[in-house]
Formats: C-alpha cells, sequence, structure tokens
C-alpha cells in the first residue's frame, strides 16, 4: 500500500574515517523505527549491544530499527524493505538513513531516489548529511575529488574530530567549508552525540511544520553574486583547491520558461561533471506562482510550485557549486537563453 506520505530518506556520507559510524550508533539510540542501509554491513561497527537478531542480510536493532545491507542497486533494497515491512516482518520504520562507503560519489543514490517510480512513491528524499574529519579533512578535500564532492552535495556538514584537532586547524577547515558550501550549517559533533533534528528536515519540505520552507533552504544571501561578464561582491578567501566556485545569480525580468529550460539542459547535459549542486526560486513568464528548481549534476529534481512567494521580493534566485566552470559564463547562458529562446506562435507568419 501507498503510504499517504513517502517515508523521509537521509543520505549518510562523508569520506573515509570521518565518522559516520560512530553517528549511525547515535541514531540508532536516539531515533527509534529507523531503517539503516549499508554498502557493507559485515564491515561497519555496529555496536554489538545494539544487536537482537540477525537473518542473512538483515539485523534488528534496539528501539524497532532495522539495518541492511544494499544488494546490488538501491531500488531492489528498497523495495525488498518496503514489502517486508508491509507484510509485517519488520517493524514499520519511520524512516531511512542510507550510509555510503567513505569512497562513494552520492550522486547515482540520488539519481536512484529521484528517478525510479516505484520507490519515489514510498520514499523521499529528506536531506543529505556529509561527515568530515576535523584532523585531515584539509588535506582528503585537497587529494580527492569524491569528498569536494561530498561536502558540495550536503545540507548539513558534521564536523567531526575537533577535540583531536587544533584549533586553528578546524577553522581554518570551516572557513573552506563555508566557501565550498555556504547554504549547509555546519554542526560539531564530538563521540557522535547529536541532536536527532539535525539530521532530519533538511530539504525544501519540512516534515515538522509541514510546509515548504525555501528561504531556509535556498539562502542566496550566503553565496557571491555573479552576472554575465563580471563578479560581484567580495573576492573569496583563497582555497587550497580553487577549482570550485559557489555563487548565486539573480535576474530582475520574468523568465521564459522553454529559455531556462534549454539553459539548464545545456548545463546538464554538457557540464554534468563540472555542475555539482544548483538551486533556484524562478520567476516565469505568464505564471503568478514561482517555481522552486534543484539539481545535482545530471540529476534534476521535479519541478515544485510554492503556493505564494516567500517574500516581497520577486527576482529569479539560482545559487551554484561548480568546479571548473566560469561563474560569468553561467550566469550568461541563463539570462541568453532565457530571454530569447521562445516557442513560435501558429497564429504568427
Amino acid at each position: 500500500m501507498i503510504p499517504p506520505e513517502p517515508i523521509p530518506v537521509t543520505l549518510l556520507t562523508g569520506f573515509l574515517g570521518s565518522g559516520k559510524t560512530t553517528v549511525l550508533n547515535q541514531i540508532v539510540r536516539q531515533l527509534p523505527r529507523t531503517a539503516i542501509l549499508m554498502n557493507e554491513f559485515g564491515e561497519v561497527a555496529l555496536d554489538h549491544q545494539l544487536l537482537q537478531e540477525m537473518e542473512g542480510p538483515l539485523a534488528l536493532l534496539s528501539g524497532g530499527c532495522v539495518c541492511c545491507t544494499i544488494s546490488g542497486s538501491l531500488s531492489p533494497t528498497l523495495k525488498n524493505l518496503w514489502m517486508a515491512r508491509d507484510r509485517g516482518d519488520i517493524p514499520a520504520f519511520e524512516r531511512v538513513v542510507i550510509e555510503t562507503t567513505g569512497i562513494a560519489d552520492p550522486v547515482p543514490v540520488l539519481d536512484n531516489l529521484l528517478h525510479d517510480n516505484w520507490v519515489r512513491a514510498r520514499f523521499r528524499l529528506d536531506g543529505v548529511v556529509a561527515t568530515v574529519d576535523a584532523l585531515v579533512g584539509m588535506g582528503q578535500l585537497d587529494e580527492h575529488a569524491e569528498a569536494v564532492k561530498q561536502v558540495a552535495v550536503a545540507d548539513r556538514l558534521l564536523l567531526t574530530k575537533t577535540d583531536l584537532a587544533p584549533a586553528a586547524t578546524t577553522a581554518a577547515l570551516r572557513e573552506r567549508l563555508a566557501a565550498l558550501n555556504p547554504a549547509a550549517d555546519i554542526l560539531t559533533v564530538t563521540h557522535g552525540a547529536l541532536d536527532p533534528a539535525a539530521i532530519q528536515n533538511l530539504g525544501l519540505w519540512n516534515a515538522a511544520t509541514r510546509t515548504l520552507e525555501v528561504a531556509r533552504w535556498l539562502k542566496p544571501e550566503r553565496y557571491r553574486q555573479a552576472v554575465a561578464g563580471r563578479l560581484g561582491g567580495k573576492p573569496r578567501t583563497a582555497l587550497h583547491d580553487s577549482r570550485i566556485e559557489a555563487f548565486s545569480v539573480l535576474i530582475d525580468t520574468p523568465l521564459d520558461r522553454y529559455g531556462l529550460q534549454s539553459a539548464l539542459s545545456m548545463l546538464t547535459a554538457f557540464r554534468a561533471e563540472n555542475l555539482l549542486r544548483f538551486k533556484a526560486i524562478v520567476n516565469l513568464k505568464g505564471e503568478a506562482l514561482p517555481v522552486v528548481l534543484h539539481g545535482v549534476q545530471h540529476v534534476l529534481y521535479p519541478e515544485v510550485q510554492l503556493d505564494a512567494w516567500p517574500d516581497d521580493d520577486r527576482r529569479s534566485r539560482f545559487v551554484f557549486i561548480v568546479r571548473d566552470l566560469e561563474p560569468q559564463f553561467v550566469a550568461k547562458l541563463l539570462a541568453d537563453f532565457s530571454g530569447a529562446a521562445r516557442i513560435p506562435d501558429p497564429a504568427t507568419p
């Protein structure tokens, strides 16, 4: 049976040794009826006190939680888990946490959640949480593109091992994380201890308030503004990886829907590897209500139309995190296509 509301899914990512499993142990203790999906269950050190029963790839945990391994692609695992829940074979879990391996690219998981219609009817992405090791995180960002991508796609960053790292190292890492992903709040987590609210209701939809919270989700004020031909705002602090840019684009006039679709299609088709993430609230020509768009590389989320504007600002607001892609190029592409592309009027000769 399809639920009245899809079950929220949190994607927990982070580089090797950054503390994901420690966070998972806390989640199991504090959030009953959670399903934990892991790539390698047998190699993950969940506290043995939490294990109640093992049935092949499935473990029943304390508090009505369940843990299982991802077998093959994500979709079959979610389907099997759902059917076991529906039959009453396992506790009726109320949320899912998917833990990726330390070197995993999170984008295929997001793709799976968004483009499998059976899964999307029953599960919804609630947010992406990334753990970052304060002691060695700076070096991991320097050396591994996966670590940068994990930070860029996150809705919340959990800074771990701050008790082991020098204060200056932690401060520098915080500054760098804020530049890589301005919209993601950074929380300090000591020995995995965290408020469960820290990993819930991180996306556009807030299930607790049953509202769409655009300002909290978009946070355009945290990005420096880019316009076609020049950059505005203060210069960015020098980073070890200067290939990453986080910026916003503001467009005053309403946009042509088909032109905007063409611009975004070009970015996702030809520059997907460079487009780490984007979010937008858009004013479309001929439409009274705004539309929310967002995507990660080639993965575009379904369009969401809002019931009202969140404030008096009627400009279209985009925020981007890119790699090896000029902000001026992106701003010009949006401006040119959204103003130039048209569907011909059949009545016009």
